[in-house]
């Protein structure tokens, strides 16, 4: 059966979820905060993470970091009363699935849950992904990792990266990238490409890893060195 571990430090919220998972056919597990939800995950697997954001000891934002650092398959729901626009793409940054604002309802939550299971049951293997040495980018999942290192990324800068590694060992010109990443579809004197070429390479290069490299005057390239 599918196992849906429920994360809340409220006892009442935690049995709520659980007798609703479990009459809609679901096995569950229960943690009252992150710590106690990654102990239940190093015993056993779960199919899905319901996790509260404001809980104490470890909060839903910490819990989802610490399991990406290995973990980047089990998909997580974060549920929380933080509807401001920024919690929310935190959440989704750090790996999120899906973000549920308290309060909601129970058919809503469910649905949500059945639509995160049945996409992962049956579309695990079409994510689109792409590699350039160490540094991987999941596309439906929004994750960049250089390793098993998550790197939080910006959607301007998401997108950026993305357009590089379509074209990986391919020289992009700065029109390309002005009109791809950010509609600019005339020649422009903004520096705004070089500003956050900056930001990439500060978060994606690492050690010996400097894979983003300037054609100057002409564009930008991500070299895959690896044999």
């Amino acid at each position: 059966m599918t196992t849906v571990l429920v994360v809340d430090d409220e006892p009442g919220v935690r049995d709520l979820l659980s007798d609703a998972l479990k009459m809609a056919g679901y096995t569950t597990e229960v943690a009252s905060n992150g710590n106690e939800a990654l102990d239940v995950l190093h015993r056993r697997r779960a199919d899905l993470c319901i996790v509260d954001v404001n809980m104490p000891s470890m909060n839903g934002f910490e819990f989802l970091q610490k399991l990406r650092e290995h973990d980047t398959v089990t998909p997580v729901l974060l549920l929380s009363a933080r509807d401001a626009p920024e919690d929310v793409a935190q959440g989704l940054r750090y790996g999120a699935d899906d973000y549920v604002r308290k309060p909601f309802s129970l058919e809503e939550l469910l649905l949500r849950v059945h639509a995160i299971l049945r996409r992962v049951n049956q579309d695990v293997e079409s994510d689109l992904t792409y590699e350039c040495g160490p540094l991987s980018m999941n596309i439906d999942r929004h994750l960049v990792q250089v390793g098993t290192a998550p790197v939080e990324l910006s959607a301007t800068e998401f997108r950026l990266l993305e357009v590089l590694m379509e074209r990986k060992n391919r020289l992009v010109t700065r029109e390309q990238l002005l009109r791809e990443v950010w509609n600019i579809d005339f020649d422009s004197e903004t520096s705004v490409l070089d500003t956050y070429v900056s930001y990439l390479r500060k978060k994606i290069h690492q050690g010996d890893f400097a894979p983003l490299t300037t054609v100057r005057g002409v564009g930008f390239k991500l070299v895959d060195e690896t044999p």
